[in-house]
């Protein structure tokens, strides 16, 4: 009996001391999670934080259409949500990340006693991790401080555990799934499966397929190691092992999975995401600088202001994407196919090309200026090096990228030979945009963003010649009772100047010089007699002060030569002015953006585009008549015996002295184009009217433009006339009739006067 009841009170005892230090430890562990929920025990993100977890967004640029245009950012990531997901990808991932997913709470209890047997105890690399998608994303959204000290890694797990578990609280499976998608990194800085998706294969996200789902998927891995692009066999063994997974957990078929493992990855839609590339490149970038003024003049409901490059603001633009593509391939049809390969042609073999009029000396500079205003020279510079060892730097034959109409080409060649061989090419605008509503549809700023980001729509002003005398011709017709039928004589007209010299312009040719021409006849031929002899009865400060009622802000100077087109002004300031003819005389400025919003779609601002009348709607209609006389008669008539355009069109041709800038202004009831082209400098030209003249040079553009419109269907842009005013013009457009009615009141007079 009392060895039993020894035994017995040893049992006790012992049993008493595993209960304590099981409940020890099991208090240890509650107090130990209950401190690092509180964040006792270093950063624990509250309930506000995992409600809205912080992650750098990129903004995006969205076309009226609604295609993406382009994204600015720090990291390449917009967020989708789970509705905007292909099922391929959700069992890609499930399958092959965490396939109990759908069952457990946050953390598996299942797989961490497979990792503490097979992978700690017995050493099994292969039997993959513990950590659930909950976690995982867990450790994105708030990540962990990297420890060499064994213990704080284990706090970081734990940490990692409690907050997987306040996901699985306050999401649904569906958004925990949604948003791990958003913060992984796909690698080729593409942050987030949108951004994957566009970038590997340029589409949205619920149009992946399986395939293509599995390569993504896969990437997650090691975004770098399994890069199909990079190392595309790697990509194809870690695609098979996706798909395999998928078939494991009964998400493909044998057959299914047999026939989608031999499929070659398709690389050919894929296109890093950045800010040289895609549609728009020229816009994109003038909206850039646009929008960071913004971001500094408007705070969040925090207090700060917003970012442009970590926000992920939506902002919706007037640019119709489809416009905007045809507006870029018809500037490459003209310009790459024909007018620089004339160009060449035209200078082959010549002295001192492509400079027209300027001696070795003054060419050596220009070449001097560009060196030091690039890029290249501003690095050496800031790596302490003189003169001289730049100069050496500049003529040191380098490998190099350069561009060319055919494609990007390797080459190599000194950055100062680089510099020769790129004024060789010619520039282009263009800006189209809605009358009516001053929506800009399309824009292009230059040829190629990446080697030439000069915007020649909005930052370029050149001459603007003939493309000018629409302004006088409207306050001839506005102001001093003129219509497009009123005969003036085709003579020189001499202007005395303050400095007691005379100036005396002269006409192009002498076509019909020294009769009596009709106004319409004078504006088609872009007769510069004409245009004298109106500002001569108006004065220089009359037509700038109509030239500002439509729009055009530039500086002008107040002399008789603006009448032939003398002032500097931009592509974005003529194409508005144009505009105001097609829209019943009242000027309505071009805007880009229709508003912006949160990452959360909460409008911020919304735009309306100023109005202002700058003539009457008589005047206007009368000024597209003698505007459409350019096209059917004038110095715009290619555009039917060459380009088959038989729409009604109201156009003006501009050509600056020496050939240097060529214009083409075209206006149709729902869109207006403006496209201006020229050298980098007023001295690279043509030297002769037939290859310089805005006919050759910038019409062609508008031409193939706005027949790719009018052939999409869908954009419904109708070919239809102007509107004609609810007023009876016919007498002052019938020349025949004009005519009459003048004699009619000429009789009339003689008569009164006979009796």
């Amino acid at each position: 009996m009392i060895n039993k009841s020894k035994g017995g009170s040893k049992q006790n005892f012992f049993i008493k001391r595993f209960w304590i230090i099981y409940l020890s430890i099991f208090s240890f562990f509650v107090l130990l999670f209950i401190l690092l929920s509180l964040g006792w025990l270093g950063f624990m993100p509250k309930f506000e934080d995992l409600e809205n977890p912080k992650s750098n967004l990129a903004s995006e640029v969205i076309s009226a259409d609604q295609q993406l245009l382009g994204k600015y950012f720090i990291e390449n990531r917009s967020n989708v949500h789970y509705q905007e997901l292909s099922p391929n990808l959700i069992n890609a991932l499930i399958a092959t990340e965490d396939a109990r997913f759908m069952e457990h709470s946050g953390v598996d209890s299942r797989s961490l006693f497979r990792v503490l047997g097979k992978t700690v105890i017995g050493r099994q690399k292969s039997s993959g991790g513990g950590s659930t998608i909950t976690q995982q994303l867990a450790k994105n959204l708030f990540h962990r401080e990297k420890h060499s000290f064994f213990l704080l890694t284990i706090l970081t797990k734990f940490k990692e555990w409690i907050v997987a578990a306040k996901l699985e609280r306050n999401y649904s499976k569906e958004e925990i799934l949604a948003m791990y998608l958003n913060t992984v990194d796909f690698g080729n800085n593409s942050f987030g499966i949108k951004s994957a998706a566009r970038t590997y294969f340029n589409k949205a996200t619920d149009s992946l397929k399986v395939e293509e789902a599995a390569l993504l998927i896969g990437l997650l891995k090691a975004p770098s190691y399994y890069s199909p692009v990079k190392n595309p066999d790697n990509a194809m063994k870690r695609r098979e092992v996706v798909l395999n997974q998928m078939r494991k957990y009964k998400y493909l078929t044998e057959e299914q999975y047999d026939s989608l493992k031999v499929l070659p990855i398709d690389m050919s839609r894929y296109s890093i995401q950045d800010h040289n590339q895609g549609l728009a490149t020229y816009f994109r970038e003038y909206l850039r600088q646009y929008l960071n003024d913004w971001c500094e003049n408007h705070k969040k409901p925090d207090g700060s202001n917003y970012n442009l490059y970590k926000d992920g603001l939506r902002i919706y633009t007037t640019i119709n994407s489809k416009m905007q593509k045809y507006a870029e391939e018809a500037m490459k049809e003209h310009l790459g196919k024909e007018l620089q390969p004339a160009f060449y042609k035209h200078w082959k073999g010549v002295k001192n090309a492509p400079f027209s009029q300027m001696n070795i000396d003054e060419i050596n500079n220009v070449y001097k200026a560009a060196m030091k205003t690039s890029d290249r020279y501003r690095h050496l510079k800031e790596a302490n090096m003189n003169e001289e060892e730049i100069t050496k730097s500049f003529n040191t034959p380098v490998a190099m990228r350069i561009f060319t109409w055919q494609g990007e080409r390797d080459t190599v060649m000194s950055p100062y030979d680089s510099l020769k061989y790129y004024k060789w090419f010619l520039h282009t605008g263009l800006m189209s945009m809605e009358p009516q509503t001053g929506y800009v549809r399309a824009y292009i700023g230059g040829i190629n963003y990446r080697y030439f980001q000069f915007d020649n729509v909005k930052a370029g002003r050149r001459q603007v010649g003939s493309t000018f005398k629409p302004f006088v011709y409207t306050l001839a017709m506005q102001e001093g009772g003129y219509s497009p039928c009123t005969e003036v004589p085709n003579l020189p007209v001499t202007f005395d100047m303050p400095d007691g010299s005379k100036w005396i312009p002269h006409n192009a040719d002498d076509k019909r010089e020294g009769e009596m021409v009709t106004l319409k006849w004078a504006l088609a031929n872009s007769v510069n007699n004409v245009s004298a002899y109106l500002m001569k009865r108006l004065s220089p400060a009359a037509v700038i002060n109509m030239a500002r009622k439509m729009g055009i802000t530039s500086p002008i100077d107040a002399v008789p030569s603006i009448c032939l087109g003398t002032a500097d002004l931009s592509v974005y300031e003529m194409t508005g002015a144009m505009s105001a003819f097609a829209n019943k005389g009242v000027y309505v400025e071009p805007i880009f953006i229709t508003r912006i919003e949160d990452k959360n779609g909460n409008v911020l601002e919304s735009f309306i585009p100023k109005q202002q009348e700058a003539m009457n709607e008589q005047t206007a209609y009368l000024m597209l008549e003698l505007m459409k006389g350019v096209v059917e008669s004038g110095t715009g008539a290619r555009l039917h015996y060459r380009y088959n355009i038989t729409a009604p069109v109201a156009g003006k041709t501009g050509t600056t002295q020496n050939n240097s800038d060529g214009w083409f202004m075209g206006v149709t009831p729902s869109i207006t184009t403006g496209v201006w082209v020229g050298g980098e400098i007023r001295s690279i030209h043509f030297r002769s009217i037939n290859l310089g003249q805005g006919a050759n040079m910038a019409l062609p553009i508008w031409a193939l433009y706005m027949k790719k419109v009018w052939a999409d269907k869908t954009l419904n842009i109708p070919q239809n006339d102007f509107e004609k005013p609810a007023m009876d013009m016919s007498d002052r457009v019938d020349c025949k009739k004009f005519k009459q009615e003048i004699k009619n009141e000429k009789n009339a007079f003689d008569f009164d006067d006979k009796y």
